[in-house]
């Protein structure tokens, strides 16, 4: 365990089987990078966030209360986030980069509505 009674032979044998993992010709596999996943997470959630006071607005036939207002303005906050860490995402080591190459154009999908709502008035 951990190396302990182990010959220096058996440990080298054991990190050369750890490098070329369990896949065919050699190739580990990747874990996906960290923050690309909470940025995944967050840009998801700023669109949820977003849609659902969408929706409400329209249900509410323009009368939608304050907390809508800020319920908006924490979804753009998540995004900006969620863009954040998905650009640091790619300098993660290693890794699978698929979820940053999900979270960014979604965090960024949902500052371009926020804005577009905010601005043009849609």
């Amino acid at each position: 365990m951990f190396g302990i009674g182990k010959s220096a032979e058996e440990r080298q044998r054991e990190k050369e089987r750890k490098k070329r993992g369990a896949r065919k010709y050699g190739q580990t596999n990747y874990k996906h990078s960290r923050k690309g996943i909470v940025s995944c997470i967050s840009g998801i959630g700023g669109l949820a966030i977003l849609a659902g006071c969408i929706v409400y607005a329209f249900l509410a036939r323009g009368n939608a209360h304050g907390i809508i207002g800020g319920l908006a303005v924490l979804s753009l906050v998540l995004s900006i986030n969620g863009i954040r860490l998905a650009i640091g995402g790619f300098y993660e080591r290693e890794r699978n980069y698929l979820t940053c190459k999900i979270g960014l154009p979604v965090s960024s999908l949902t500052v371009i509505a926020f804005f577009a709502l905010f601005i043009g008035g849609l």
